[in-house]
């Protein structure tokens, strides 16, 4: 698949602001590579799927584990078998609450570098509790220790394309790519027909954002806020998850972020809201799921405790004043809502480049105090035994 470039100027040299920028058509190399692959891949799941004692584990650690938690309901709802999703933090702290003796595993692991010490040691450890264990790697570095450590033949690996490996501390090209590569295995036993058109769908919504709604989220970034919530229903509360890490660690915690479900805020969280709150809907594409989220914007709206409200939505849904609302479709919906997640974190991320930026940080590595890195410091990897 071939597509026209986009015109998003990048006006910076950060390796930040060109992986934000180079994402649409990513995707188009990360769909070729997908078709490239496509038979072996399904003859492998095939195997392993038409069995439905073998449980799925989505893992990854930090934003790659958010991968999972947007991707729990798609693959629950598209294969027979019991699906979970649990960070490699998780899996390697209490292995014991996820893999049982008797139990065999399909463990579908979500790397940028594959050298997170968790991920590996999550391998080793599904190994020695399970009855059995395969693996499906996605990952954008070739060199990934997780390669390595993952000796058995019962692997498939997905290797993205080297652009999807950012450069930058913040993951970003390499966050939607992996998002993506789910979500084509999710669609694996389909024909690649809509999957042509939703990924043309999605490179135009991804260069409109970029295109016509980037100076109006730097005007955005240029005003003072210090709070920021992001709020998602269904799968794209996992993609809120994501959205406000982006800005809190490009801003090296200066903004301090939160995310919730639109429902779920309602009960407690809300109390977060004050005059230098910014926060942002990411409202779905279900008419029905609508009905409650533009009911808290009029609710918000209302209590008048916010500084400013961003709308990301398909179409116009007419939710109450908000302040920014950026529009993707002129003509109603055609994009189905898995694929919006992949389109709706990019707000999050020019918003982070862009604040980060009027704060005098470098978004490559804004961590003044070198607390956080690329790929995590600092971890120490005990032995697992019956001590526990």
């Amino acid at each position: 698949m071939e597509t026209d470039n986009n015109t998003f100027s990048v006006t910076t040299h950060s390796y930040t602001e060109s992986e934000i920028a180079s994402q649409p058509e990513l995707w188009i190399k990360v769909y070729n590579e997908y078709c490239v692959i496509k038979d072996q891949l399904k003859a492998y799941l095939k195997n392993l799927l038409d069995n439905k004692d073998i449980r799925v584990i989505l893992t990854g650690a930090g934003s790659s584990a958010f991968i999972g938690e947007v991707l729990l309901g798609v693959f629950s709802n598209r294969f027979r078998n019991p699906v979970s999703a649990a960070a490699t933090t998780d899996l390697i702290t209490h292995p014991e609450l996820y893999f049982k003796k008797n139990n065999r595993y399909l463990l579908i692991s979500f790397a940028r570098s594959g050298k997170s010490p968790e991920s590996s040691q999550a391998v080793i450890l599904s190994e020695k509790l399970s009855q059995r264990v395969f693996h499906l790697i996605i990952t954008c570095n070739s060199e990934s220790d997780l390669l390595e450590t993952v000796r058995s033949k019962n692997k498939f690996i997905f290797l993205l394309p080297p652009e999807a490996n950012d450069k930058g501390l913040a993951m970003t090209a390499s966050f939607t790519s992996m998002l993506l590569a789910g979500l084509m295995i999710s669609r694996i036993y389909d024909d690649n027909k809509e999957l042509d058109e939703q990924l043309l769908i999605l490179h135009k919504y991804g260069n409109k954002i970029l295109n016509e709604y980037s100076k109006s989220i730097r005007k955005t970034a240029e005003l003072d806020f210090r709070r920021a919530v992001f709020l998602g229903s269904g799968i794209l509360k996992g993609i809120a998850r994501e959205s406000q890490l982006k800005l809190q660690e490009m801003t090296d915690g200066k903004i301090i972020c939160k995310h919730d479900s639109f429902m779920g805020f309602r009960h407690g969280p809300k109390a977060v809201l004050d005059k230098s709150t910014l926060i942002v809907y990411l409202f779905s594409n279900s008419n029905y799921a609508n009905l409650y989220e533009k009911d808290l914007v009029a609710a918000i709206t209302m209590s008048g405790k916010i500084l400013m409200s961003i709308g990301v939505m398909e179409e116009n849904i007419d939710a109450e004043n908000l302040n920014l609302e950026i529009v993707l479709s002129d003509d109603g919906k055609n994009i189905h809502e898995d694929f919006l997640a992949v389109i709706s974190v990019l707000p999050a991320q020019l918003l982070g480049l862009y604040k980060s930026e009027q704060l005098g940080l470098d978004p490559d590595s804004p961590s003044e105090s070198g607390m956080i890195h690329r790929v995590v410091q600092g971890v120490n990897i005990y032995p697992y035994g019956n001590g526990k």
